[in-house]
């Protein structure tokens, strides 16, 4: 990442393919139709970084995130021959619900292929909002393999997620609003997955506020970001994995990764730790229903306030952009508990016990003296790994944080219980 001053230097005669009028004039044409999310400070997320943090609330956008803002000005962009013919996109859920909505509202018929694994709350969602949903595959890569095959077979116009100069403009609204909602900011984090969002909000508010720094935050599971970068071209990942299905993206969009290279100031990466404990940070602390890919910027600010972490802090005041809420509950659940896990608020321990009436009661009552709560108990009484007279307890906790785990586990030795 370079200091501010270096960074305006190097990019005195880039011309971006996104400017600063083509921003407002998509902020314009959003007028009444995407909603200026709101922003909200957080107390816990700037105390533990010591500086102001603000959230800027697009999952509280319509249709969950910040995708109905390009979607919506890439389709209005298109000729009255082009709109006859409908578009057609491919997506697991937040690009397939902006292009539905949008569609619908500029009256044009829309087509969306979904993998079949698709969530069945996104594909209600879309086909609410007025799309042909067709599911297609296992992946979204195959789903776009089918969606590009029925352009060509129909002429429909394939709106890509994030590779085209009018959905950067849409997405670059955003960066406005940041700039007026809070003008003092001085670093702005966004999750990347292709790259649309960071390149608009950089193509915002560089030419304004060329002294704000604007980060991105990937998955470590799927960061093609960071070698791309350093290869000076868009690089494509050979696997990839993630919880956070909306930035998992295997190549950045040739658009948004010349102006990300330019504009913005580097992209870090995140744990799948650090998502789930900030997606429960999130929830608990700032009441809102993020997805994993929206709470990355989050995970980012968790990850710089540990003390053991080789990543510099973040100059404030900082906004991190929630980009979207659209998480499917089963997978809510998983994550959370998960991210319960990571913070330290559930143990899970193995233990051996003398196999007598009363024996299992016993352990249950210290634990009851130590204010954890049982979630899961498994008791094994045969099995030819135990002594004669043994029997074996598989136990998870939940806890108030990592000192009353260690806490509980001082009080069960203390016991005499031998815990593996």
């Amino acid at each position: 990442m370079q200091h501010p001053t270096q960074h305006s230097a190097r990019n005195e005669r880039y011309e971006s393919p996104v400017t600063l009028d083509d921003i407002r004039g998509a902020h314009k044409m959003l007028s009444g139709v995407a909603r200026c999310s709101p922003m909200e400070g957080s107390r816990h997320l700037s105390g533990l970084v010591g500086s102001p943090v603000h959230l800027k609330c697009e999952n509280l956008q319509r249709t969950g995130s910040f995708k109905l803002r390009g979607a919506y000005v890439r389709i209005a962009g298109l000729n009255p021959v082009e709109r006859a013919a409908g578009v057609v996109a491919a997506s697991a859920g937040n690009h397939a619900q902006g292009v539905a909505l949008a569609a619908s509202l500029l009256g044009v018929r829309s087509t969306v292929f979904m993998p079949v694994p698709a969530p069945l709350p996104k594909v209600a969602a879309t086909r609410d909002y007025g799309a042909d949903v067709r599911l297609h595959g296992q992946t979204v890569d195959e789903a776009l393999a089918a969606a590009k095959e029925y352009a060509e077979e129909t002429g429909a116009v394939f709106i890509h997620p994030f590779d085209h100069p009018d959905i950067v403009a849409g997405q670059g609204t955003l960066g406005l609003e940041i700039l007026e909602q809070c003008p003092e900011v001085r670093t702005i984090l966004v999750g990347v997955g292709g790259g649309g969002l960071i390149a608009g909000i950089s193509a915002a508010v560089k030419p304004l506020r060329p002294d704000v720094r604007v980060i991105g935050v990937q998955a470590a599971g799927a960061a093609a970001y960071p070698p791309s970068l350093a290869a000076g071209h868009p690089v494509t990942l050979d696997s990839f994995a993630t919880m956070a299905d909306g930035i998992m993206v295997g190549r950045p969009g040739d658009v948004p990764f010349g102006i990300v290279e330019h504009l913005a100031d580097g992209v870090r990466t995140v744990s799948e730790d650090a998502l789930s404990r900030a997606l429960l940070v999130c929830l608990e602390r700032a009441k809102m229903v993020v997805e994993p890919a929206g709470a990355s910027p989050v995970a980012a600010l968790l990850e710089a306030a540990d003390p053991d972490s080789e990543e510099p802090g973040f100059d404030g005041p900082v906004v991190a952009v929630l980009s979207g809420g659209n998480i499917d509950p089963l997978l809510m659940q998983r994550v959370l508990r998960h991210g319960m896990a990571a913070a330290g608020r559930y143990l899970s321990l193995r233990l051996r016990l003398t196999d007598r009436p009363g024996a299992l009661a016993a352990l249950l009552a210290t634990l009851s003296a130590t204010d954890a709560n049982v979630v899961d108990v498994a008791h094994v009484r045969t099995d030819p790994k135990l002594n004669l007279g043994e029997a074996e307890v598989d136990l998870r906790l939940e806890s108030k944080g990592p000192e009353h785990c260690e806490a509980v586990l001082a009080a069960l030795r203390e016991a005499g219980y031998v815990v593996v």
